[in-house]
């Protein structure tokens, strides 16, 4: 991977436009967790230090393209830039594709590039408005990287200069240092709801991890091959290709599970075998020999790539399988990397941030790291830079 890096550059006076992923919850007008922005803020921070006129942009959620949201307002997170560079100069700008003046060492914050009519098409003409908004583009929102948009992908053809933050190479220096010599045992720990959208990172999983945990949804799927697991989230036409995974790898999946009738906060659980789920049940968690099972394999292991629960963490009767997987990892001697949204919803909710290796903060990026050992992003950065040699040549 041959790119630039916003550390090598000079940036000097120049408008340095930073793709940040600054997508955190907010309720009320209120940041719920700042996780996100303060993993942008060193290279914000680098930028400042070497004299440069700053433009930040994110995405927030998921609005409908080309319609302003006000819940989905980065004006939130401008209020926090406020406080948080308070004797720096900060603008907002809700009407940003024009030029925007600023002088260096100022920040200026655009309002979500959702609200604009091509974002997620990665539309030419809207590509080419914000790579006239910078003399260099930089990017570093991992979490985006895997996504072929405007504000990520598209820019990128239209600038002289287009580079990595200080996080997108955090991230896929240590992706890179998890896969290619890990200390073995390796263990991969892959939860959630579906195996469709995991089965090809499991397939490339399978290959290097000398185990593989599956938990939630996925797991269903592949108890679903041999028992009766009644109500359960599961994915039958997944069953064949779960089955030929399991045959031929280390596949670890629940000797016992907890149950319940229904799926609400206030359901109480019931641990039971696998091959005894009933009709009107459904698996929610994993049972306590399912649990003994998988601490042994994860207190052997000297490296961990964590990516997802394994049950309905958010209901207090079915979290005990993730909470106690995630504080085993936290205990851990084992180099451990941890990445996508609900994993990192479970770090908070147990504040085991300092007891994890690396934390990242991409979800479908990192999955896509892992199968490909590449990002669309890149690629892209990777092309910028061979264009860049050939005109000096």
């Amino acid at each position: 991977m041959t790119i630039n890096t916003i550390a090598q550059i000079n940036i000097n006076n120049k408008r340095v436009l930073i793709r940040c992923d600054l997508n955190v919850p907010i309720e009320n007008g209120i940041i719920q967790s700042d996780a996100r922005i303060l993993a942008a803020l060193p290279t914000i921070e680098l930028a400042l230090q070497k004299n440069a006129k700053v433009i930040i942009m994110s995405h927030l959620g998921r609005p409908k393209e080309g319609l302003y949201t006000k819940k989905y307002s980065l004006f939130p997170i401008f209020e926090y830039f406020k406080k948080k560079f308070s004797n720096t100069k900060i603008y907002f700008s809700n009407n940003f594709l024009k030029d925007i003046s600023l002088k260096a060492g100022e920040i200026a914050i655009l309002e979500n590039v959702r609200f604009n009519p091509g974002e997620l098409n990665n539309s030419v003409i809207l590509s080419k408005k914000y790579a006239d908004l910078c003399d260099i583009f930089v990017m570093d929102a991992f979490a985006s990287a895997h996504r072929k948009q405007s504000s990520t992908y598209g820019i990128g053809k239209f600038v002289k200069i287009a580079c990595a933050g200080l996080l997108l190479i955090k991230e896929i220096d240590a992706l890179k240092n998890a896969l290619k010599n890990p200390k073995r045992p390796m263990v991969a720990i892959v939860g959630g709801s579906k195996v469709s959208t995991k089965f090809n990172v499991l397939h490339t999983l399978s290959k290097i991890a000398d185990t593989i945990i599956v938990g939630g949804g996925i797991a269903n799927t592949f108890l679903a091959i041999d028992h009766n697991i009644g109500k359960s989230l599961h994915e039958p036409n997944f069953i064949f290709e779960a089955k030929k995974l399991r045959d031929k790898y280390n596949i670890i999946t629940p000797i016992d599970s907890r149950v319940g009738k229904k799926f609400c906060k206030t359901e109480k659980s019931t641990i039971k075998l696998t091959s005894n789920i009933l009709k009107d049940e459904e698996i929610m968690d994993i049972g306590d020999q399912t649990i003994r099972k998988i601490l042994n394999i994860l207190k052997n292991a000297q490296t961990i790539i964590w990516n997802g629960p394994v049950g309905v963490f958010e209901f207090p009767y079915f979290r005990v399988g993730t909470e106690m997987i995630a504080k085993t990892i936290a205990n851990s001697n084992a180099f451990s990397i941890a990445g996508g949204g609900d994993t990192l919803s479970v770090i908070d909710m147990f504040n085991i941030h300092n007891n994890i290796s690396y934390i990242s903060t991409g979800g479908g990026a990192f999955l896509e790291f892992i199968e490909n050992n590449t990002l669309p992003v890149i690629k892209m950065l990777e092309k910028n830079f061979k264009n860049i040699l050939y005109k000096k040549a």
